[in-house]
């Protein structure tokens, strides 16, 4: 289960948003489509340096440890309970105990796919229903996903189908999303591979249901086409992912404007 106030971006993090950062590069040429389409071909390792960065442009403290002055896709470090003894976390070696921002983990994403917290029940789907998604190209309608589209691509990730009960838009088909947890899952090796959830736009309904065989793993320093990412928060306080309306908080953070948030609570 998820830890209660984590707040999950309502939409994929886009490639605008992603070029923001100073030292990340274009790597978009296979998949046409404008600036609002997911940010694919983005390791494991660049999504969590660009988690670490949203953190620290606001002078909060990174999630994840990575050294300076090397390779953009290296792997992190693990936080060390001797060196690191604010921000180590026996239960979760990859993740500072002291981060805002951060990807979500296996469980956080799990419940923003499929929990309803109104009726306080899991479904099948991630668009709150047990009967397969209508397969759309792009699109904002219930129970609709962006899948089995093979000729498309990508939709904008605001135009990714219908919602989770959570708000939550994309999480089932457009592509696939990193996890934050490795595949044992003890998040004890930083180099082993991380879970990727979801499906994409050219897979079919098989991999969009809320079961664990739907998990695939890739090795952190993996860039493919139909991975994406996207930005979770923990802080209950206050440091929300910026909803589209708010330009200026966009501005602030280094976003393009299109993440949103839905605080979840059990």
């Amino acid at each position: 289960m998820l830890v209660d106030n984590t707040e999950t971006a309502k939409w994929l993090c886009t490639r605008h948003q992603y070029h923001r950062k100073p030292y990340l590069t274009y790597k978009y040429l296979e998949i046409t489509g404008g600036s609002n389409r997911p940010a694919t071909a983005v390791s494991w390792n660049e999504a969590a340096r660009f988690v670490n960065w949203l953190n620290t442009s606001k002078n909060l403290f990174p999630a994840y440890k990575i050294a300076t002055g090397i390779n953009i896709n290296w792997d992190i470090d693990l936080w060390d309970p001797i060196l690191d003894p604010l921000d180590y976390d026996p239960s979760n070696r990859f993740r500072s105990k002291r981060a805002t921002y951060v990807l979500p983990n296996a469980d956080e994403w799990y419940k923003a796919a499929y929990y309803d917290p109104t009726t306080q029940s899991y479904y099948r789907y991630t668009t709150g229903s047990n009967s397969i998604p209508t397969p759309v190209p792009f699109g904002t309608n219930a129970n609709t996903a962006v899948f089995g589209r093979q000729l498309d691509g990508p939709s904008d990730v605001h135009l990714a189908g219908g919602l989770s009960p959570y708000g939550v838009m994309g999480l089932g088909g457009n592509v696939y999303e990193w996890e934050e947890t490795s595949g044992d899952p003890t998040n004890s090796n930083t180099g082993s591979y991380r879970i990727i959830r979801g499906g994409f736009w050219y897979d079919y309904y098989d991999f969009l249901p809320s079961l664990s065989s739907n998990r695939g793993g890739r090795l952190p320093g993996v860039e493919a086409n139909e991975i994406g990412f996207r930005v979770a928060t923990l802080d209950p306080s206050g440091s929300e992912v910026p909803e589209p309306s708010m330009m200026v908080i966009g501005t602030l953070f280094g976003l393009g404007g299109l993440v949103a948030k839905r605080r979840m609570k059990k």
